[in-house]
């Protein structure tokens, strides 16, 4: 697994997130486990079920991100 409990995410583009659960599912689909995460989203105040492909490690500190800040996330993934 990529994430675990405690980790701040990227989730929605620009929304920031904790992890508050982790787990392996095995879907019909899939051939392989998937990894998904429970995160609780700080702007819509709500927990949303998340697969790992979904999800980026923060490497910023605030709410949501701005259009600089989605810069440098993305170099930051990048290298």
């Amino acid at each position: 697994m990529k994430f675990c409990f405690g980790d701040i995410v990227v989730v929605h583009g620009n929304e920031i997130g904790v992890v508050v659960k982790s787990w392996k599912s095995y879907k019909p689909r899939e051939r392989r486990p998937v990894n998904e995460y429970d995160v609780y989203v700080r702007m819509s105040n709500g927990i949303e079920t998340l697969p790992e492909d979904k999800i980026q490690r923060y490497a910023v500190r605030h709410k949501y991100l701005n259009k600089r800040e989605m810069e440098w996330q993305h170099e930051a993934q990048e290298e």
